[in-house]
């Protein structure tokens, strides 16, 4: 059985670090269990390196680990690993991969002489929690750069499932025009089906090969299940796992932060504030800092004890409200996916958008601030972002309702320098009193990048003669490596040449297989121009 490999955006950011870095430097990519790093760094040594070897420190028995004891004889680790794992490394042409290096803290010290030395690549990957408990006594290498790998957004969820034209949206939200109403229903649907499903890639793969939303549902309750475990190893009193699960009915009871005492019977911050950095780090949370003063900063003014705690995966979250039934029915997941859940679950569409804004690189920060008329209740913006030196206050609504008495009053009389105020919704598009009502599916757009920008410049393109076809099956075959063309989800188009002129696309059949090699065939032989570009 074929393994699906999904088409992640962490990609293009490891190999962008692989060209700038030339060796000099090692990728670190954290990230919570079960979010897919494994499988993107061995997708990606498999592409863009000649050979490579995967150290899985999960299985890896100790004559692997002894290979480490001398770091004075990299020779000989080299050539242990070389004999162990039967792959032969290529000088600046390979790639070592440590998996889990979390397991085996030796190995991440080592990274320092590695890099120096510079013959190989080096990426590791583990969870940060895991890294910082075994941290302890060794050398933390300077050479190591970072990056986070999230649960797939829903551009990544789309690609999934075969739909490679979300970006065809970008120009209705940069011209702030209405989505024609079919196809916002259309991706309306497909974000409430990304909701229920949400980005763990087990879910996703689960989800499109057919499964129902109960064995989705499964697939998620075991990866909720497998953090309480983990949460239990590293607090065996039970609070990390009641913090967890609480995270719902925290959200649910409309307080303007998490109170621990629901979840930890006389519980205090002070107390716990170690827990919530714990949960933190796992980065199976998102922690949504409260902001006291939006004017001087938004990290300057940070209420330690005053903050929102969302998961990473809303999908997750999903289940993680019915966690105490056997299964979530199908029932609510239907309800979902056709926009009719009740009303009291609308946070699940604020952790959709949290999940959202942290995809796109936003810290979390929210502010609230008293009633004029009376001092027991308070506004509050769900989020708050920066664009340069402008406050952005966004608001999320799970419905087409269009009141946001508190960003109006946030907008009036904060005297602050802002950004277009958004809030984000299952409405259409529209700019209406200076405020962007986002839809809920288009929120990745806020990241300020021009989607409708031409990369063709990026293409590749390359001149063939008749001498470069093969015949195969009476006809001619040309043959592209992807290592050659460099696109990950190639198009394809083919031209005659003649004179060195091109004259006119031809028919021939295109075939990509899953290493991105591109093979042309043909009737006859011809000179022609092959263009090859990313699609979009």
């Amino acid at each position: 059985m074929t393994e699906v490999v999904f088409r992640r955006k962490a990609y293009d950011v490891l190999k962008e670090w692989k060209d700038r870095s030339n060796g000099s430097t090692a990728m670190l990519v954290e990230g919570a269990r079960r979010v897919g790093k494994t499988s993107l760094v061995t997708e990606f040594a498999k592409n863009e390196y000649s050979s490579f070897i995967i150290v899985d420190f999960y299985r890896a028995d100790n004559n692997v680990k002894r290979l480490f004891d001398d770091l004075s004889d990299l020779d000989g680790l080299f050539r242990g690993l070389q004999l162990y794992y039967n792959t032969e490394l290529q000088e600046r042409r390979s790639a070592i991969v440590f998996d889990e290096v979390q397991r085996f803290p030796r190995a991440r010290e080592a990274i320092k002489a590695l890099v120096q030395d510079g013959r190989y690549d080096y990426i590791e990957t583990g969870s940060l929690i895991s890294i910082k408990k075994n941290v302890k006594g060794i050398l933390v290498p300077s050479e190591e750069e970072k990056m986070k790998l999230h649960p797939l957004d829903f551009e990544e969820f789309l690609w999934a499932k075969g739909i490679n034209t979300f970006r065809l949206l970008y120009p209705y939200y940069s011209g702030r025009t209405k989505v024609d109403d079919e196809v916002h229903h259309h991706m309306m649907k497909l974000y409430r089906e990304y909701l229920a499903v949400g980005g763990m890639p087990q879910a996703v793969l689960k989800s499109i090969g057919g499964g129902s939303y109960q064995d989705i549902d499964k697939v998620k309750r075991d990866i909720i299940q497998l953090y309480l475990d983990d949460f239990r190893k590293m607090d065996p009193s039970g609070k990390l796992e009641r913090l967890y699960l609480a995270i719902p009915s925290e959200l649910s009871s409309q307080s303007t932060r998490y109170r621990i005492g629901t979840a930890i019977p006389n519980g205090r911050m002070k107390r716990e504030r170690g827990s919530f950095y714990n949960l933190e780090d796992s980065q199976t949370v998102q922690i949504c800092r409260h902001v006291n003063d939006p004017k001087v900063g938004l990290n300057s003014s940070i209420d330690d004890d005053f903050f929102k705690m969302f998961t990473e995966d809303t999908g997750l979250f999903v289940t993680l409200c019915f966690f105490d039934k056997q299964f979530s029915e199908n029932c609510i997941y239907s309800k979902l996916v056709s926009g009719r859940l009740s009303a009291n679950l609308g946070y699940v569409y604020e952790n959709a958008v949290a999940q959202a804004l942290t995809a796109i690189g936003f810290k979390l920060y929210y502010h609230t601030f008293k009633k004029k008329d009376d001092e027991r209740h308070s506004y509050e913006i769900d989020f708050i972002t920066t664009v340069d030196d402008r406050v952005r206050p966004i608001e999320s609504k799970s419905s087409r309702a269009t009141d946001h008495k508190s960003l109006d009053t946030f907008i009036s009389g904060k005297g602050l320098k802002l950004d277009t105020p958004v809030v984000i919704s299952p409405k259409n598009l529209s700019f209406a009193d200076g405020i962007l009502y986002l839809p809920s599916y288009m929120a990745q757009f806020l990241d300020g990048k021009d989607y409708g920008s031409d990369d063709s410049d990026d293409s590749y393109i390359a001149g063939f003669d008749r001498d470069d076809w093969i015949p195969a099956d009476g006809g001619y075959i040309l043959y592209i490596r992807g290592k050659e063309h460099g696109k990950r989800d190639p198009v394809v188009s083919v031209t005659a040449s003649r004179r060195g002129k091109t004259e006119e696309a031809i028919d021939a059949s295109v075939e990509v297989d899953s290493q991105h090699n591109v093979k042309i065939a043909y009737g006859k032989e011809i000179d022609c121009t092959v263009k090859i570009s990313e699609r979009r």
